[in-house]
Parts: structure tokens; C-alpha cells; sequence
């Protein structure tokens, strides 16, 4: 070897610059009891845990159903919807007055915008090093605060929520059997009051109770189309006197009318 030729000096030491070697990580054999191969070791025991909760759902499932409600009625203008747990947050905040009606974008733009803005600005507006929530004082008060507000709308949306009118609106019915070929049938659909408050198949809705269920007389039909009962107003029907008594008969034959 030539002096000087291939050395580096540090301090004492004599090193050769080209005695480097590659960063190559140790195999894991080399770490008996602390890591495994992912096939088939760690694979395996992921889809026996997959397979595991698979079975949990699957069993959840069988014993409670999915809340079905009976098919959407786009006539029905009574029907109170509730969106799933994870909006009720926003559902709640579109009932306070100064984010509805006309600050209805508000409630539905602005504040939730400035909500989830913030947390995604979060990293930038706090960059500091600490992992601690109590060194971090801005990430952590936005977080908390986020927490709070989603968790107390959402119980304000569940506890001011009707569940009773919620399960009876959303009952699914047998299908009625009327006869839709019929003359009363189709005066019934002209009539936006009728179709609107009791269903396309007079089963009823949010709006009125069923008509297939009325002990009434066509006389008391009509009495009841004129001059209105309880909820319902008089005066909304648009047709002849002929038509409202073939409406009366229609209704008081439960869809059935006599040919």
C-alpha cells in the first residue's frame, strides 16, 4: 500500500475511504423472537383475525336486521327524514335559527367549512415537535373543541327526535289491494289533498291515517271532504258534486267499489 494513497485521517485513526459499506438492513432471522416472516406467518394470522370479525358481523347481522322502512313515497310531504349517525351533527345545527331559512348556507357552507378547514390546517398551525396534547395547546383545543361540538349535536339531534312518529311513518305496510282501474281511483290521484296526506294506495302516511280502515258512509265521507275533521281542513276538494260522490263511494267501499 502507498502512503497516503486511499486513507482518510480521523483524528488518530487511519480509516480507507473505500471501506464503506451499503445500509442494508439485518434479515430478520437475526432477531429470534422479535419478527416474523410476513408469509405465511404474519399473513395468516391477519385473515384468521379478518375471518373472526367477518363472522361477528355476519352473526350481528342475522340477529338484528337492517331498520328497513317501507318504499319512499315521494307524495307523502309529511315524511320527516333522518340522515345516518354520523350527519345528525349537521342535522342538528340546520334547526337553529342562524343557520336555516335564510342563513341556510350558513349551516350548511360556512360553518361546516370552517370547521373542517381548521382541522386540516391544524399540522400548519402548529408545528411544533411536542407530542404531548398540553405542549401542543392550539392542535389540541381545536380538536377538543371540534369533539365537543360534534358530540353535543348529535345528542341534541337524538334527544329532540320524534322515534315514535319516526317508526310509525316509516312502518312497512302490506300493499293495499284497491282497485286502480276504477273512476273513484282516479279522481282520488287528481286531488293533491287526497294523494298528498294519505298515500297513493290511501294506506295513509305522516300526513293522515288510512282510509282503507274508515267505518264511514259515503254521506260521512263527504261531510268529512267538506267541511274538513280534526287535522284535516274543508274546502280542498276540486271537482263536480258528481265526482266528489263517486270519491265518497270509492273511499267507503275501501278501494272496492261496486261495478
Amino acid at each position: 500500500m502507498e502512503r497516503g494513497k486511499g486513507m482518510k485521517f480521523v483524528g488518530d485513526s487511519r480509516v480507507k475511504a473505500n471501506n464503506r459499506k451499503a445500509n442494508i438492513p439485518k434479515d430478520y432471522s437475526e432477531y429470534p423472537g422479535k419478527t416474523e416472516a410476513f408469509w405465511p406467518n404474519f399473513l395468516l394470522k391477519e385473515w384468521m383475525v379478518g375471518a373472526v370479525f367477518l363472522m361477528g358481523y355476519l352473526l350481528l347481522t342475522v340477529a338484528h336486521p337492517a331498520p328497513l322502512e317501507r318504499m319512499a313515497d315521494p307524495t307523502d310531504s309529511g315524511y320527516i327524514p333522518l340522515p345516518d349517525w354520523y350527519f345528525l351533527f349537521l342535522y342538528q345545527l340546520l334547526k337553529y335559527q342562524y343557520a336555516s331559512g335564510d342563513y341556510n348556507v350558513i349551516g350548511t357552507v360556512v360553518i361546516p367549512g370552517l370547521a373542517f378547514g381548521a382541522l386540516l390546517l391544524a399540522p400548519w398551525l402548529d408545528t411544533g415537535k411536542e407530542r404531548r396534547p398540553l405542549k401542543r395547546p392550539i392542535a389540541s383545543g381545536m380538536m377538543m373543541l371540534a369533539l365537543i361540538a360534534t358530540i353535543y349535536l348529535t345528542w341534541e339531534s337524538v334527544d329532540q327526535h320524534d322515534w315514535e312518529a319516526a317508526a310509525e311513518q316509516g312502518a312497512i305496510q302490506e300493499e293495499a289491494d284497491i282497485n286502480m282501474e276504477a273512476q273513484g281511483y282516479e279522481i282520488y290521484t287528481s286531488q293533491e289533498s287526497c294523494i298528498g296526506c294519505h298515500g297513493d294506495t290511501m294506506a295513509g302516511g305522516a300526513g293522515g291515517p288510512s282510509l282503507l280502515e274508515t267505518e264511514k258512509t259515503p254521506e260521512e265521507v263527504m261531510d268529512t271532504i267538506v267541511n274538513g275533521q280534526g287535522a284535516m281542513p274543508g274546502g280542498l276538494f276540486e271537482g263536480s258534486e258528481e265526482e266528489l260522490q263517486i270519491l265518497a263511494e270509492y273511499i267507503a267501499a275501501h278501494g272496492q267499489p261496486e261495478e
